[in-house]
């Protein structure tokens, strides 16, 4: 295990991967170092395929930052979100990118990654926009 917090990959999850959610235990069971509730700035729409897509906006979206301490994690994540990043954007399903993440009470957590959506394919995937920025696959 990394002791070194800066060493440890961190990724913003808001869906399947979230813990107790069907993708978690498949790709994060054994890998996450750490798992607390987080808050991200974006837009959260739920798809009818069963999964959420974060957009950029300006809506708090809530889900956890994962803490892994291999950084290969990433690979199998990227294709878990058909993100290729030798691809053009608009070839991807999801795009992975930087964004600052808070605690539940507003304090930065430092930046992580997310995968997102741009929002127009989101709309034309009959994405559901959720206020309250929580997806649950009970939902």
């Amino acid at each position: 295990m990394v002791s070194n917090c800066s060493g440890l990959l961190k990724v913003f999850v808001y869906g399947t991967l979230k813990p107790g959610e069907e993708n978690y235990d498949r790709y994060c069971i054994g890998k996450v170092v750490d798992a607390i509730g987080a808050i991200a700035v974006g837009k959260l729409f739920a798809l009818p395929m069963g999964y959420p897509a974060m957009a950029l906006g300006d809506h708090s979206v809530r889900g956890y930052l994962l803490s892994f301490a291999d950084s290969q994690v990433l690979i199998d994540l990227d294709e878990l979100e058909d993100y290729h990043p030798a691809r053009d954007e608009s070839e991807n399903l999801y795009n992975r990118q930087q964004i600052e993440v808070h605690d539940l009470q507003g304090h930065s957590l430092g930046w992580a990654w997310v995968y997102v959506m741009k929002e127009e394919l989101a709309t034309q995937l009959g994405g559901i926009f959720l206020p309250d920025g929580w997806w649950s696959h009970s939902k």
